[in-house]
């Protein structure tokens, strides 16, 4: 299995379960004991909230690069930004390493794709749904994209930084959550992207009348699936054979 490097903390909420997902999705996949083979470079999310506060995001990108670099060096074969937001400093990222950087929106568009979608919601921090990174990045894959009012990317906003970041979960969000959702759907929005990746600590598919994406989980499947080879599977089938005697 080749290496994941994760660049996390932002926050590490959400860094858990990423490395909590790549393990039982690699259990999955190999059986047995096996699991991921990952290095994680968890960074101070309060300094990166600052420079994200203040527009200095090049600086904040410089910190991910270091990230980067250190990953790379302690021997990563791909790399991960567990975060939709810190995206708008990807390119920033990947051109600091020879490692290759597995795009978190690109994996979400392949799956809204794949699932036959064209009109999508889409719910994150208020960098994510009002700037155009991350919301060009899933239109350059042909996808339609909703973002609720104002007074709902407010809330979804708040709910991140003030709960969901510190580990809080409210039902009251919940529910607040589900009528952003349901308002986007009545806009005609097919399925709802979760665009930030505490947002499925807190809700999930009962939540809402369509289909739900799940940043997190997808993008993990997504590194399990770039970090298996034809080897690896085989590897799970020899182990199999003797487990059967």
């Amino acid at each position: 299995m080749r290496t994941i490097g994760l660049i996390g903390g932002m926050s590490w909420e959400s860094t858990a379960q990423y490395y909590r997902l790549l393990n039982e999705l690699t259990r999955e996949r190999l059986g047995g004991l096996h699991s991921a083979k990952c290095v994680l470079y968890s960074v101070d999310f309060a300094e990166i909230e600052r420079l994200q506060a203040a527009g200095r995001w090049a600086e904040a990108g410089e910190v991910l690069a270091g990230a980067a670099r250190a990953l790379a060096a302690a021997g990563a074969d791909l790399l991960l930004i567990c975060t939709n937001t810190m995206h708008k400093v990807a390119d920033q990222v990947a051109a600091a390493v020879d490692v290759p950087l597995l795009h978190l929106a690109d994996t979400t568009a392949e799956a809204v794709r794949a699932a036959g979608l064209g009109r999508v919601g889409l719910l994150g921090t208020a960098f994510t749904m009002e700037q155009d990174f991350y919301r060009g990045r899933l239109a350059g894959h042909g996808l339609e994209v909703l973002v609720p009012d104002a007074p709902g990317r407010a809330l979804v906003h708040r709910v991140i930084y003030q709960e969901l970041c510190l580990g809080v979960v409210r039902e009251e969000s919940r529910a607040a959550y589900r009528e952003v959702i349901a308002g986007l759907v009545a806009r005609g929005a097919e399925g709802v992207v979760l665009g930030c990746t505490e947002i499925e600590l807190l809700v999930g598919p009962a939540d809402s009348p369509v289909p739900l994406f799940p940043t997190t989980a997808l993008h993990a499947r997504a590194a399990v699936d770039a970090a298996l080879t034809a080897d690896d599977a085989a590897l799970a089938d020899d182990d199999a054979a003797l487990a059967d005697g």
